[in-house]
């Protein structure tokens, strides 16, 4: 895709049975440099699609500049090392990506920490304890996946033809890539056409609880504010109409914050009691996502000073104001 101010994208969309639709990463030629803005999954769907479109245009791996992550998801970062044993180019990120991209040992074990009590206190019993300890698991389990690649953090605000915009919400160190010229945004999970992009609860570099829906509103107002004609996301199809489509998502949230304050005042006082209520048969399906989901809103309604909370035998007991 060619337009004003010597730029092309070419997106890379690698089809998925998943609710995800595609996973889509994209190669961008600006001047002198190649890019690849994310690199998929690390598997062979990812890595011939990223061939064949380099090919296709006339280029290889060895061509390409620099990758630039738009956050830490494994579904955004699977090919780097693979990339970097062929081409050893830099690869940019946020400063916030880098204990997780490399799979830092003490931050990993401080972020068990949070979730084990995180999740006591949400009143999640035996099923969050059950899940903490996945997470301890995975810490030797997953080490196989750490990055081995030069990183780079983006500590400026540009970086080749792009405003580099911090969009946190769905992960604490997404990024959006924003091209005022032809009014097109490359948006990480930031915005996706057919599903809403979950604010995953996280903990910051100190282990205090980040207000992750918070973060993911902001960003989206931020976005709108922009002059926008096209969103490329990491998942499903461009986004041609994404004013239209931010807004609906803010709807949406406020919707469903009104729909839990109410259960908060039925009697459901507990992030336990509203997932399990709300989510049926998911909540010990997708228990992390779900619990991402409600904490989150829980978070956003106390923050707005709709609900309160208190701390009744290590659990937190919500109501409304």
């Amino acid at each position: 895709m060619n337009k004003v101010n010597n730029l092309e994208i070419f997106p890379i969309i690698v089809p998925t049975q998943s609710s995800l639709r595609s996973i889509n990463f994209y190669i961008v030629k600006s001047g002198d440099s190649l890019s690849l803005i994310d690199t998929g999954m690390n598997n062979e769907d990812c890595f011939n699609a990223l061939t064949n479109q380099l090919n296709e245009i006339g280029f290889s791996i060895s061509d390409l500049t620099d990758i630039i992550l738009t956050h830490h998801h494994i579904d955004h970062i699977g090919l780097v090392n693979r990339i970097f044993s062929e081409n050893q180019i830099p690869v940019y990120t946020h400063p916030l990506s880098i204990p997780r991209l490399t799979r830092n040992r003490s931050f990993l074990e401080m972020r068990v920490e949070f979730f084990s009590t995180l999740y006591a206190q949400m009143g999640c019993g035996e099923i969050g304890r059950k899940h903490v300890l996945f997470l301890k698991e995975s810490i030797t389990k997953n080490n196989k996946n750490a990055i081995t690649a030069t990183l780079k953090p983006m500590e400026d605000s540009r970086l080749h033809k792009f405003d580099i915009i911090s969009t946190p919400g769905h992960a604490p160190d997404q990024i959006a890539l924003y091209d005022s010229l032809n009014r097109w945004l490359i948006s990480g999970d930031l915005l996706i056409n057919h599903i809403s992009s979950n604010a995953l609860v996280e903990p910051d570099q100190d282990g205090n609880r980040i207000h992750t829906l918070v973060e993911h509103i902001n960003s989206l107002k931020k976005c709108s504010s922009l002059k926008l004609d096209l969103v490329f996301p990491g998942h499903g199809e461009l986004i041609e109409n994404p004013k239209q489509l931010i807004q609906e998502r803010l709807e949406r949230i406020e919707g469903k914050s009104e729909s839990l304050k109410s259960l908060i005042s039925d009697g459901f006082d507990t992030g336990s009691a509203l997932a399990q209520f709300y989510y049926k048969n998911k909540y010990e399906k997708q228990f992390s996502l779900v619990m991402s989901e409600i904490i989150g809103f829980l978070d956003y309604l106390e923050v707005k000073r709709e609900i309160s909370k208190k701390l009744v035998e290590g659990v937190w007991r919500y109501s409304v104001i």
